[in-house]
Parts: structure tokens; C-alpha cells; sequence
């Protein structure tokens, strides 16, 4: 396998010569952070199996959410944290895009474009909900923020999950549409208001596009299954990195080559110079501190008692939150026995097994 890490340390330097101009502090947090992560530059920590005595080093991970290798935990510990709001009723999932026109004045305001798409989103779908006919009450959703198509290219755009349905809040009853169909909301209706929305929020901000925009906007709406299978179908747009390093294909030539499933599911490759692979998976490091990933309506965290409410309406066991899983113990390669932590955070070369 490829390891990104190597890629970093092999290129580094024509990325600088290409976009030095470009790149921003975080960008180079996350580089020094990917190019350490549990290989001979990262730090260690020092174990001790509980039965032999037998000690081992085990490089760090680096924790970066831009990082192909970790995050895997937190997105564990998330989904568990979304089962105790499960809903019996279906889910939908709808994409919200931004044209391409409007991409230049993203990576420009990228903090405050990336905030406003999410919340102009959920106001659309909020909006929707409320005055549906069949409807007519608080809806939430689950929305995930993404900047990047199946080719890596910058193209900012969120997924949000949306169960099908609302709760009145006056009669505290659970709203939904009389017939069973395929669609929530019809994606034309959603691209029109939620363009007009944008527009508006935009003029708020004190942002402003040159360019022109077209009239109809890409909006996607489509059924996702109920309760986990929802949340399992979101779990693929949760915290990773945006190319896994299995995808990494070839390093030739001081090209590095990739392969993705385009939209028809069929394998594609593309080949970059190895400045512009760096630069390529730099431009979908988000702002520092900033929230991907986000909770809106009766799905927020300060609506529990509302959930636990909606779950007895709907003739639901209200599940119990459980402790959220810890992290798989460490096991020693000789006994088989669980390895306790000596120490952590050890630079390597601070330390000598006995």
C-alpha cells in the first residue's frame, strides 16, 4: 500500500513551489499531522502486558479529521449517540449543491460560506415542513457539511437525513403524509426556495458574487430506509479522511494516481503530478474548530425530552442511553493478554524497551 505519509514527505516541496502562495496555517497542521501518524516520525506510547511483563511501543495516531486513518472511534461514538434519538418512521436524505459559480467565493469566505449552507439548508427543509398541508409541525435533521465530488474536486454541498415526518406541536402528535411516497419534498421545490434563501442569507453576510448564477440549482431527495439503516447510510459521510489510502494506486513518474467509483459505479482513475495530489486533498481541510457535522430541529441535543416524548407516541421503546463504547484494548502479540499504557505521548527516541 501507498502510504500518504511517504507521498507528504516525497512531495512536500513541489507543493510548495506550486501553491506556497495558497496554503494557510491549518494546511500545514494538517500536513505535519498526517505525515507523523503511526509511523517512525509520529511519538509513542510505551505498554506492559498485564500477564508476561512483555513491553511494546505503539506509534500515535494523529487524530486529524483530514487524516485516512483515524477517526474511526469518534464515528463509532457518534452513531451511538444518534441511536438514543431513533425515530420509527422512515428517513429520507436530501443533497443540497452550490453551483459552481458560486465555488470561488466559498474557498474566499470558506468559515462563514460553509455556516450558512448549513443552516439555509435545515431553514429550507424547516420551512417545508412547517407548511406542508399533511404536515404542519417541527421536523430535524441530521446535515453533513462536504466539499468534495468522487473525484476529489472542490464542490461544496451538505447531505442532511430527515425523518418523514413532523410533530404538532400544539396537539404533541406525530404529523405524517397520509399516502406513503417516494419523496418528502419534490427536489424543484427545495432548489427554488432554498436558492432564494441563499440569496438572502448572502446579502446578510455582506458577500457578493460577480458572477452569474443559474436558475435552477441541484437538489437531490431520495429515501434512505428506517431508524439504523438511516444512520448507517449517513455513517459513510461521517469523520474520515476524503481518500482512503487503499486508493492510492500507483507513484510513478512524480505522478500519484487514484482510483474512485464514479456516479454510474464504475472505476475510474486519475493521475495527478504529486505537488498537485498534496494540494488537491488540501483544499477539503476545513477551517479550524469548525462542526461538520450537525444536529437541527426535534434531532438537536436540547430537544431530548421531545424525542423521548415522539418515541412513546409512536409505540417505541424508549431506548436507554448506554456508555459510549471505549476505545479496543491493546493485546499482547506474545500471551494474548490486555497490555497496559505506561506512558504516553514519548518522542521515540526518549525511549529504550528493557
Amino acid at each position: 500500500m501507498i502510504l500518504l505519509a511517504d507521498l507528504i514527505d516525497r512531495y512536500g516541496s513541489d507543493l510548495e513551489q506550486r501553491h506556497g502562495h495558497h496554503l494557510l496555517p491549518g494546511h500545514y497542521r494538517a500536513l505535519q499531522a498526517m505525515r507523523r501518524c503511526r509511523n517512525q516520525h509520529s511519538r509513542v506510547m510505551v505498554l506492559e502486558c498485564n500477564g508476561c511483563h512483555h513491553q511494546a511501543i505503539l506509534p500515535h495516531s494523529c487524530g486529524h479529521r483530514s487524516c485516512p486513518h483515524c477517526q474511526h472511534h469518534e464515528s463509532q461514538q457518534w452513531l451511538e449517540r444518534q441511536k438514543v434519538k431513533l425515530l420509527a418512521v422512515d428517513y429520507f436524505m436530501v443533497t443540497i449543491t452550490v453551483p459552481a459559480q458560486l465555488r470561488g467565493l466559498f474557498w474566499a469566505n470558506q468559515r462563514i460560506a460553509y455556516d450558512l449552507l448549513l443552516k439555509t439548508a435545515w431553514q429550507t427543509i424547516n420551512s417545508f415542513a412547517r407548511r406542508d398541508p399533511q404536515l404542519r409541525g417541527r421536523s430535524g435533521a441530521h446535515a453533513v457539511l462536504h466539499t468534495h465530488e468522487r473525484d476529489l474536486d472542490y464542490n461544496p454541498h451538505v447531505h442532511l437525513i430527515v425523518p418523514a415526518g413532523a410533530i404538532n406541536m400544539r396537539s404533541r402528535q406525530w404529523q405524517h403524509r397520509k399516502k406513503q411516497e417516494k419523496i418528502l419534498f419534490w427536489a424543484a421545490n427545495l432548489s427554488r426556495v432554498f436558492r432564494a434563501k441563499w440569496f438572502e442569507a448572502m446579502r446578510l453576510a455582506g458577500l457578493r458574487c460577480e458572477e452569474t448564477l443559474p436558475d435552477a440549482w441541484v437538489v437531490h431527495c431520495k429515501k434512505v430506509g428506517r431508524g439504523e439503516q438511516a444512520l448507517a447510510y449517513l455513517g459513510r459521510y461521517l469523520y474520515r479522511g476524503v481518500l482512503p489510502e487503499k486508493n492510492i494506486i500507483a507513484d510513478r513518474d512524480a505522478k500519484v494516481s487514484f482510483c474512485y467509483d464514479d456516479k454510474k459505479g464504475k472505476r475510474q482513475v486519475r493521475t495527478l503530478p504529486g505537488g498537485e495530489f498534496l494540494w488537491l486533498l488540501l483544499k477539503h481541510v476545513l477551517t479550524r474548530r469548525f462542526r461538520r457535522v450537525r444536529d437541527f430541529g426535534l434531532l438537536h441535543a436540547n430537544a431530548k425530552r421531545l424525542i423521548q416524548l415522539l418515541q412513546l407516541t409512536l409505540h417505541m421503546r424508549v431506548p436507554r442511553p448506554e456508555p459510549l463504547p471505549p476505545r479496543p484494548p491493546v493485546l499482547c502479540d506474545r500471551c494474548g493478554q490486555v497490555m497496559t499504557i505506561l506512558a504516553r505521548m514519548v518522542e521515540p527516541s526518549h525511549h529504550r524497551l528493557c
